[in-house]
């Protein structure tokens, strides 16, 4: 059974907001790509593409269903964002909340 995400080691922890902080320095759109083709798959970066473009289909209002017709994203998978966006850290309401604004 995977551990619960409060519980990982602290070295782990600390590699998470050291990954944060050189998120935090890109400057722009265009380094951040930059930086995640480098270290992400291109499954992992597929991966985190397709949640993001679910938040946004969420936000629309589009049932799961449409969404997995739009997107081939899994109806599990859109579920599991839509409980992250309604009940998680805050970050992808934080996120469209800033793309709003702009």
């Amino acid at each position: 059974m995977k551990k619960h995400p409060d519980q990982k080691p602290k070295h782990l922890n600390q590699a998470q907001r050291d990954l944060c902080e050189a998120l935090a320095t890109l400057r722009d759109a265009g380094e951040i790509e930059t930086f995640m083709e480098d270290l992400c798959t291109p499954a992992e970066l597929e991966a985190l593409v397709d949640r993001w473009r679910v938040v946004r289909l969420l936000q629309e209002g589009l049932p799961y269903r449409k969404i997995h017709d739009i997107s081939s994203v899994s109806v599990t998978t859109i579920g599991r964002v839509a409980r992250f966006l309604e009940q998680g850290a805050g970050g992808y309401r934080l996120a469209l909340s800033r793309l709003a604004d702009d």
